[in-house]
């Protein structure tokens, strides 16, 4: 992490919180892997209080746990996905039902646009991040046109592991492609204003994410018994 460094006008927390939070999605904090308050307020000159403000934010996001005394971080299992995609499922599913009746013809081009843009990303072979938060702008320019607050609001209590399960769902031959597939195939219910289908489409894209996420995680675990 040296080559990391801390600007005053950001408060030291917010700095530390997208740091640890970004290392964690690109691997460099591994699942499990102890997060050192110490060495790290050590290694940035600073006090312990901003990295454990840091801390306790990711540790509500489920991001961070903390295991006898030890902040780890955190370790998916098939239950949490399970959990988390049943919640996706009865959540999103409706945000598509209540966008398909209530979005304008222009807030339904934006969400056209952007998997325009997905399509783009992965003919021109970018880097998976940009596809994968492509792909999570298309459900949340989704939830975005319910224009129901509250609907968004329980979503994103569920951001942080949202986002690291997409990392993972993400893995495996022509993911970006079939997502991208499932995508268009809500979209397509949505533009013709066929709301439970849309909702439908949703769920049985939700429910292939759970069993790839199920085959990554069970080939992952396969690996670290051999």
């Amino acid at each position: 992490m040296n080559e990391l460094s801390l600007e005053k006008q950001v408060p030291y927390y917010e700095q530390f919180y997208h740091m640890i939070k970004k290392m964690i999605f690109e691997g460099k904090y591994q699942p499990g892997e102890r997060i050192n308050e110490t060495q790290l307020a050590k290694e940035f000159n600073v006090s312990k209080s901003p990295i454990r403000e840091a801390v306790r934010i990711l540790e509500k996001e489920g991001l961070l746990v903390v295991k006898k005394s030890k902040v780890v971080v955190y370790e998916p299992t098939l239950k949490d996905v399970k959990d988390i995609y049943f919640c996706r499922m009865a959540l999103e599913s409706f945000a598509a039902k209540i966008t398909t009746q209530m979005a304008s013809d222009e807030e339904l081009k934006e969400i056209e646009d952007s998997l325009l843009k997905t399509e783009k990303a992965i003919q021109a072979n970018e880097n998976a991040n940009t596809i994968i938060t492509l792909n999570e702008q298309f459900h949340n320019l989704i939830l975005k046109f319910t224009h129901n607050n509250r609907l968004q609001k329980q979503v994103n209590d569920l951001k942080g592991l949202i986002y690291f399960f997409r990392i993972l769902n993400f893995k495996g031959e022509n993911r970006a492609a079939d997502i991208l597939k499932q995508h268009r195939s809500i979209f397509e219910c949505m533009k013709n204003r066929d709301a439970e289908q849309a909702s439908e489409q949703m769920i049985n894209h939700l429910e292939l994410d759970t069993e790839h996420l199920f085959e990554v995680l069970s080939s992952s675990k396969d690996k670290s018994t051999t």
